[in-house]
């Protein structure tokens, strides 16, 4: 009896804990401003540093175009108009993320895991307001937030809200007072009984920005003032990032702690003259574009023991896919009452697989005007169409990233298969989603000068 408690008290011992899991999101971040993704300009030490220590994705796509839309995607692994989140969300709209749809904080927190959500939300309209799901209804039970942007800018902002509770002004830049707050939870607020997921979500660099002087002094040869601001907005990000891994360090969790560090679409402005410094990396378009430049993102990973450090990956992989990857590694079994457009892509992280079998294809659809369009990616194929689905674009990816040259006449094989499972997939996506891309504009049917007006309860 005693060997067998012995032994039964072993194994418990030894059982493998449940990782911890950090999901890192940037905001308006171009697929080339950091300097691991080759930036000339731009200092980013320690998103460098931290790219050395596990894999680079370079094939790593944003949910969307736009910020609301990407983020309801990682959340809930399917693809926005699907789960709702057809646009950004304007302050009073009705557009949300439901609570019918199941989030990755929901259930990890149902599989025991303390939760925290630190930064910019941008999922409902009516921010800190009980007639729309706020950060705790998604299953966060910890949560510092804005509705959208940092107001009135980066420095010193005063509209984040914490646990439902206005917070007033706050001292400093918004990455660092983000990641402070995620640091305060984990050394003193969390259950450290269970492991954890946290969310951290920056409003750098999206505009309007304000970048701490000691940043944009490392830009002492920049004549153009926006670009300096940007530049130095990166490297605040950048340095926020720095602060939590550290931490993690300091705290030893470092070694069971899953990291993913990704933006929420390409970068703002034209790059040269109006406010946006961002950069494509040569890819044509940027944000509001389904072209390459709008949606192909930095994706950077590390889980020690099990991503090789200084790898890189060249399997595309989604927004969507956080959801059941991150399932996979807590152990939790992803839900299998609802389509899920995103596959677990821990193959493409360690190198395991040099390809992942979709279900649904990658998937993108932006509703607005002048650049309304819908798009899909099957192996290195890409096909884009107008809203009105009337006018269509193919190129092939590997031989062609940039999209210069429009292949639909010379493979008219290939364009009509991909045309019609587009068109297919469109379809079942607009079945099950609710309607409000139909009915509403395209930020959502919201009246700027109402914002925050609207009590009435809207749909959960």
């Amino acid at each position: 009896m005693r060997l067998l408690a012995f032994l039964f008290i072993l194994s418990v011992s030894v059982l493998p804990a449940q990782p911890n899991l950090i999901l890192f999101l940037a905001d308006d971040l171009g697929y080339g401003d950091l300097g691991c993704f080759g930036h000339p300009i731009i200092k980013t030490p320690n998103l460098d540093a931290f790219a050395k220590q596990g894999v680079r994705l370079t094939q790593c796509y944003s949910g969307s175009a736009v910020c609301s839309p990407s983020r309801s995607a990682l959340l809930t692994g399917r693809t926005p108009h699907r789960n709702g989140v057809y646009t950004w969300i304007a302050e009073g709209s009705e557009v949300h993320l439901r609570t019918s749809e199941v989030t990755l904080p929901s259930l990890l927190k149902k599989a025991g895991y303390s939760t925290c959500h630190s930064g910019k939300w941008h999922l409902n309209g009516l921010f800190n307001n009980p007639a729309q799901p706020q950060p705790g209804d998604h299953g966060y039970d910890w949560w510092l937030a804005t509705q959208n942007n940092a107001g009135p800018s980066h420095e010193n902002p005063n509209n984040f809200a914490r646990n439902g509770q206005p917070v007033g002004q706050m001292q400093g830049y918004s990455a660092p007072l983000v990641v402070t707050e995620a640091i305060t939870w984990l050394k003193e607020k969390r259950d450290t009984s269970k492991p954890f997921f946290l969310a951290v979500w920056t409003h750098e660099p999206h505009y309007p920005i304000k970048s701490d002087p000691k940043f944009k002094a490392l830009y002492p040869d920049l004549t153009d003032d926006l670009q300096r601001e940007h530049h130095a907005n990166v490297t605040q990000m950048d340095h926020a990032f720095g602060m939590l891994m550290k931490t993690l360090d300091e705290q030893k969790l470092a070694d069971s702690t899953f990291v993913f560090f990704t933006s929420d679409n390409g970068p703002e402005g034209d790059g040269i003259k109006t406010p946006g410094r961002g950069s494509s990396g040569g890819l044509r378009g940027r944000k509001r574009d389904l072209h390459e430049g709008g949606i192909r993102v930095p994706g950077l990973a590390r889980w020690p023991g099990k991503i090789q450090p200084g790898t890189t990956s060249d399997v595309p992989v989604i927004g969507s896919d956080v959801f059941p990857t991150m399932l996979s590694i807590a152990g939790v079994e992803a839900p299998k009452d609802c389509t899920l457009d995103g596959v677990n892509a821990l193959a493409a992280l360690d190198g395991s697989a040099k390809k992942l079998e979709r279900p649904q294809p990658l998937f993108w659809r932006l509703h607005m005007a002048p650049n309304a369009k819908i798009a899909m990616r099957v192996e290195d194929w890409k096909i884009l169409a107008n809203a009105e689905l009337t006018e269509f674009e193919l190129y092939n990816l590997q031989n062609d990233p940039q999209e210069t040259t429009d292949l639909k006449d010379q493979e008219s094989q290939c364009f009509h298969e991909l045309k019609g499972r587009l068109l297919e997939t469109n379809a079942k996506i607009e079945a099950e989603g609710p309607d409000w891309w139909k009915r509403l504009s395209p930020n959502g049917g919201a009246d700027p000068k109402k914002a925050g007006k609207k009590k009435k309860k809207t749909a959960k």
